[in-house]
């Protein structure tokens, strides 16, 4: 079922109308809303849709195709799926296919459809150089625009199957070209693009394939078994030498044909510019037309034979000026419609002796550097035949960047100059190079014909030297030669650590965090420092680091044993303080003692020495003196002395 216009396909292509169908796919006009351009969609047909493996290749093959840019060739821009099928948007050309042209107008004058054979054969040598082999060419695949150029589509698209011969109906059409080899199902080459090219430029001769038949398979026998008719015999106006060039271009086997398309399009060039101009044709025809009534009409009486004395073609004789029948009289048929056609035979041979006889040498103009109108113009003026060709160039579209033959030289008035014409830049798919690396990216520019600026910022995200974005963005069509501009990263950026040494870990940790950085944190248990205070820090102040990086601070931490201070010989209020400002839990027992001098004096602890943790119980025993046992009377205890520092 057709899609119907209106219809937004992959959020991007909204339906214009149908423009046909093939082998492979239905093909639509529709809008690129994103840019703002026609293109032509083709969508695959559901029975290839279920073959992953073919739908697989299909999409393999368009991406390759993709990085095809010429002026020959039919860009392909973007490929995807939508609704269960996949589909590629190209390049919309507005204009006929060949196939088209040929069933219109029959056979093509033989120097346009070298024309524009030459121009299909600089597309396949663009291809064929960057390893892209159509497999599948046909004048249904070749477009001819509204300026007569040829435009090359599917390119390395056939490839997905459009030659698998089990397919019915899927080569029907395609089977009258297809080379032997392929036929055959050996290995296809750039010489089996050729083959078909050459099988084109039959058709463009004489308006009809060299084997044709009921069944494909049938055709395919008669492509690596028979030998076509030659082309002249079908249409007189090709001459021996472009008949050379398509029959070699036809042979069975690869090897005999032409080596590339660079051979292919010298002879065919070579070939077609020994072909008689129409302008030469029409002349001669119209002088042809007009020389029999011409001769009919000036013709003067025939002379008599000198020997016989008979008007020749007649039965008369003449005697003393007196015209007298010959006796017996012999009845003939009238011999003058054959004098006059002799005489117009005659005429022809002179006519043709004219117009292919030395012909005047003069100048050629040197129009290079003038636009084509302008030179055209000039060039028919001094009387020449003129045949462009278009390239691409760094120069004006439509300025002539060259001519044969060259200004200033002499040349046959009436013969063909061929001008050089530019195109201007081609117009490129810049490729994406988003993420890669900057060296990386730059080549793959370079080699795709753009130049390459780049501009560094610091990036989160981003590995340096890679590429963060890219203008235009991938997938723009760009003139060759132009800019690309590359964001490269160069990474996080560095700030200043800022000093945390002495604040809490806290406000340690809020200023660091603030520039960016990440925090650990280390415990240190010392007794040096309130805890939870910073002791130090690494990075150290003012030291340059990427921000995202990390900061590891030391903060002060109690310690969970501590030394057991020796009270004994305090006071047990000194010994109590000293005991439970180190954090230790204090009890006391007491003991008789003899001298008043020990009476509230620590005697001895437990435990005595070394480490405890902190929170756990001292047990202190102080002295205690009864004076009643002291019947002396004892002198009264000395006054406590302040307990030392901890």
């Amino acid at each position: 079922m057709r899609i119907p216009a209106e219809t937004v396909i992959d959020g991007r292509y909204e339906v214009i109308g149908h423009l046909g169908s093939g082998g492979m796919a239905e093909v639509y006009c529709a809008a690129d809303l994103q840019l703002g351009r026609k293109v032509a969609l083709k969508l695959l047909h559901d029975r290839f849709q279920q073959d992953a493996e073919f739908v697989e290749r299909f999409k393999r093959e368009a991406s390759a195709a993709a990085g095809l840019q010429h002026q020959h060739v039919v860009s392909v821009y973007d490929r995807g799926d939508w609704d269960g099928t996949s589909y590629i948007a190209m390049e919309y050309v507005a204009g006929q296919t060949l196939k088209q042209i040929v069933r219109e107008h029959g056979p093509l004058a033989p120097a346009q459809a070298a024309d524009l054979t030459v121009q299909i054969l600089r597309a396949a040598r663009f291809a064929h150089r960057r390893g892209v082999i159509h497999r599948d060419l046909k004048p249904h695949n070749v477009i001819v625009d509204e300026e007569g150029r040829a435009k090359v589509t599917d390119f390395g698209i056939a490839r997905a199957g459009a030659s698998d011969m089990t397919q019915t109906g899927s080569i029907m059409g395609t089977a009258q070209y297809l080379s032997p080899e392929q036929a055959q199902g050996h290995a296809v080459t750039a010489r089996s693009d050729l083959y078909s090219i050459g099988i084109i430029l039959y058709e463009l001769l004489t308006a009809q394939v060299p084997f044709d038949a009921e069944s494909a398979v049938t055709i395919a026998v008669k492509q690596v078994n028979e030998d076509p008719i030659a082309p002249s015999h079908l249409n007189p106006a090709v001459t021996p030498e472009l008949e050379a060039v398509v029959l070699k271009a036809l042979q069975k086997d690869p090897a005999a044909r032409f080596a590339d398309a660079d051979e292919f399009v010298a002879a065919l060039q070579a070939a077609a510019s020994r072909v008689p101009s129409p302008a030469a044709i029409a002349a001669a025809e119209a002088a042809a037309a007009a020389l029999p009534l011409t001769a009919a009409a000036t013709a003067a009486p025939p002379s008599i034979d000198p020997l016989t004395g008979i008007y020749p073609g007649t039965g008369r004789y003449e005697i003393e000026r007196e015209i007298v029948p010959l006796d017996p009289p012999v009845r003939r048929r009238p011999q003058w419609p054959w004098a006059l056609l002799a005489l117009a035979i005659a005429a022809l041979l002179l006519v043709a002796i004219v117009l292919l006889g030395s012909p005047e040498r003069v100048q050629v103009p040197d129009v290079v550097g003038s636009s084509i109108s302008v030179a055209q113009q000039r060039l028919e003026k001094a009387g020449f035949e003129v045949v462009t060709v278009r390239d691409n160039s760094d120069k004006p579209r439509n300025q002539v960047i060259g001519q044969n033959p060259g200004g200033r030289t002499t040349a046959d008035k009436g013969s063909r100059v061929t001008l050089t014409v530019s195109e201007g830049r081609s117009i490129q798919t810049v490729p994406n190079v988003t993420g890669a690396g900057r060296r990386t990216a730059a080549k793959a520019l370079v080699a795709a014909g753009f130049k390459v600026d780049e501009v560094e910022q610091f990036s989160d995200e981003v590995k340096i030297n890679r590429v963060i974005s890219q203008s235009p963005s991938a997938g723009s069509a760009v003139q060759q030669g132009g800019t690309v501009e590359l964001v490269i990263s160069k990474g996080r950026e560095k700030v200043a650590v800022p000093d945390v040494v002495g604040k809490s870990e806290d406000d340690a940790r809020s200023a660091l965090e603030a520039d960016g950085f990440r925090v650990a944190v280390r415990k240190s248990e010392t007794d040096a420092e309130q805890p939870g205070t910073v002791l130090s820090q690494n990075p150290g102040e003012g030291t340059e680091a990427t921000s995202g990086s990390q900061v590891t601070i030391t903060v002060a931490e109690e310690p969970a044993s501590i030394a057991v201070p020796d009270v004994t010989g305090r006071t047990q209020n000194a010994a109590t303080s000293i005991l439970s400002r180190r954090g230790f839990e204090v009890v006391v027992t007491e003991t008789a003692v003899t001298s008043p001098d020990e009476d509230g004096v620590v005697q001895e602890q437990s435990p005595s020495g070394g480490e405890a943790d902190r929170g756990s119980t001292v047990t202190i025993t102080v002295g205690t003196f009864d004076p009643d046992l002291d019947p002396e009377g004892t002198s009264p205890l000395p006054p406590e002395s302040p307990p030392p520092p901890p």
